[in-house]
């Protein structure tokens, strides 16, 4: 059995019955919405035409969110019905990242990931969902895909059907018969709130500013204005553009535009990039020590070793505080532990972030006990513990590369080039957190010399990675590319320009070249470096984010 739905637009009303069925039968709190109907205009006045869409969860056969969810809260059953156990959830928004539909969302009430189930309650009890028996015109069907007899399957077969965003290969569950491209494609039509009925929208974004519209938005109101009264940005020549056009006293929209649609919401906030940048810490203090021990031929020095693995453990603390932070249900934190599920990268990081942790921390204790004469460190242990930490600190570095591979709702996350990018970025952080240690005297001089060239090497390598590697190079999709357009010239221009490559990069290394007592320099110039991949992992943490799904 594969349960699935079927939307037939050439009867759906617009009515929002569905909707409001919806919400009556799972009692879905105010302000999120498991189904809800998109609603699109296209044509110029008076020749206007409505598209309605009944948007909600997919149900797909490869589920995204079921993959990276920690805790196997989100689950798929025998019958291919996506759910959720809202008793386990711990709240991490993964699954909203994963989610190219925009369907799931955190509800407000029970703080816990939330969405369309199929009303599962009712299926069970061999009744259709709710949206299914309310509709007025038998626009939604519901049944068994795979049984040739019934009549979702019978809709599909004689049928054009078409489905949201196929690209992604989630093989979604959900065909609608004359699916509108103005309602498919997510960023087919620019937002403006201006044109937006009986909602309350959040500002818009430069991702989704109304005067930028996409290709598709121009090509539908030339089809739509065949006469060919559409200039290049998608308005009627002669009239302005950008909003809706003010025609004998009555409001007629641009040639194709967004007209109703659910909230889209940003999961993921400043805990996020903080939590980079101080894993970054952690992760680099060790592996540039283990660097320097193992290849540089630097001599090992308790002092030196003492400082920075405590620096080391701190961010380690603080890393996981802030993960924990960012939960929703914080307390259920230890359920990723409990119960993981192993083909998430959250639950495979936690693992890797305790194992990197206790690695670590052992070495710190033993080499402290020794230096207060407790006991003596074998050379062949330093030698062993040098590259299980250098190992443990590359998987603590990079594994939050494979976690945003796996929030495939996000195009600019998908980046070949990120494992590298977040190893080069925890190399200059380790290198920093040395030269800061070196104003205090901690660090001896062949120890502070290593970490300058690996401080300078490494910031040289990550300035060339972020301009040529993630934003030069062209992307894969619109909405990646939207996202990095969003980045280097729009909302986040000086988060990257002023913060990321001024600060993080330029003043960083001029920092290091001027003359200064003490090496004042190579710390302020590591607190730069510091600051300015907090402005660059914010802004490539929250642009992906601003860009709408549905």
């Amino acid at each position: 059995m594969k349960l699935g739905f079927v939307i037939d637009n050439r009867r759906c009303i617009g009515c929002h019955a569905c909707s409001v069925a919806c919400k009556s039968e799972n009692e879905v709190p105010l302000g999120v919405d498991r189904t809800w109907v998109k609603t699109t205009e296209t044509g110029r006045y008076p020749d206007t035409r409505r598209q309605f869409q009944v948007t909600r969860c997919n149900h797909c056969d490869n589920a995204p969110c079921v993959r990276i969810c920690p805790v196997t809260a989100m689950y798929q059953r025998g019958d291919g019905i996506v759910d959720f156990d809202s008793d386990v959830c711990i709240g991490c928004k993964a699954c909203l990242q994963a989610c190219p539909y925009d369907a799931i969302h955190i509800d407000p009430d029970s703080g816990t990931a939330a969405k369309c189930h199929f009303c599962a309650h009712r299926v069970d009890l061999e009744l259709e969902p709710a949206c299914v028996v309310v509709c007025p015109e038998h626009a939604i069907l519901a049944g068994d895909l795979e049984d040739p007899g019934s009549e979702v399957s019978q809709a599909v077969a004689r049928n054009d059907v078409t489905v949201r965003r196929p690209e992604q290969g989630t093989a979604p569950k959900l065909f609608y018969i004359q699916g509108h491209e103005a309602s498919l494609h997510p960023t087919a039509l620019p937002r403006s709130p201006k044109s937006f009925m009986w909602a309350e929208t959040r500002p818009v974004t430069q991702g989704e500013d109304a005067s930028c519209p996409s290709d598709l938005a121009t090509n539908l109101a030339q089809e739509s204005d065949p006469a060919g009264r559409i200039s290049s940005n998608g308005a009627p020549q002669g009239l302005p553009s950008g909003g809706p056009l003010q025609l004998g006293g009555r409001v007629a929209g641009q040639m194709a535009q967004l007209a109703f649609n659910a909230q889209h919401q940003v999961p993921w906030h400043w805990p996020v990039p903080t939590y980079l940048v101080t894993k970054g810490v952690s992760a680099g203090v060790f592996l540039v020590l283990a660097l320097a021990l193992g290849l540089g031929g630097v001599p090992f020095d308790s002092t030196a070793f003492l400082a920075a693995g405590a620096v080391s453990l701190f961010f380690g603390l603080v890393t996981v505080i802030l993960l924990c932070a960012d939960l929703e249900r914080p307390e259920r934190f230890l359920l990723i532990l409990k119960r993981p599920q192993w083909k998430s990268w959250l639950v495979r990081g936690a693992f890797i972030l305790i194992g990197f942790a206790g690695i670590t921390g052992l070495w710190w204790a033993l080499e402290g006990a020794a230096v207060m004469g407790l006991l003596s460190v074998p050379p062949w242990f330093r030698f062993v513990a040098t590259w299980l930490s250098f190992i443990g600190a590359i998987g603590a570095a990079v594994y939050t590369a494979f976690l945003f591979a796996q929030a495939e709702g996000r195009d600019l996350w998908q980046s070949s080039l990120l494992p590298f990018h977040l190893l080069v970025q925890a190399a200059f952080l380790g290198a920093g957190a040395m030269l800061v240690l070196g104003c205090f005297g901690l660090v001896p001089l062949p120890l502070g010399a290593f970490a300058t060239r690996v401080f300078v090497g490494s910031l040289a390598v990550d300035l060339f990675l972020m301009l040529a590697g993630e934003f030069a190079i062209p992307h894969a999709s619109d909405v990646a590319a939207r996202a990095a357009r969003d980045i280097t010239h729009g909302r986040y221009w000086r988060h990257f320009w002023l913060g990321s490559v001024g600060l993080g990069h330029i003043v960083a290394l001029v920092s290091l070249a001027l003359p200064s007592a003490g090496g004042v320099g190579g710390a302020v110039g590591a607190i730069c470096a510091a600051v300015g991949l907090y402005f660059y992992e914010y802004a490539f943490v929250m642009a992906p984010q601003e860009i709408s799904n549905s």
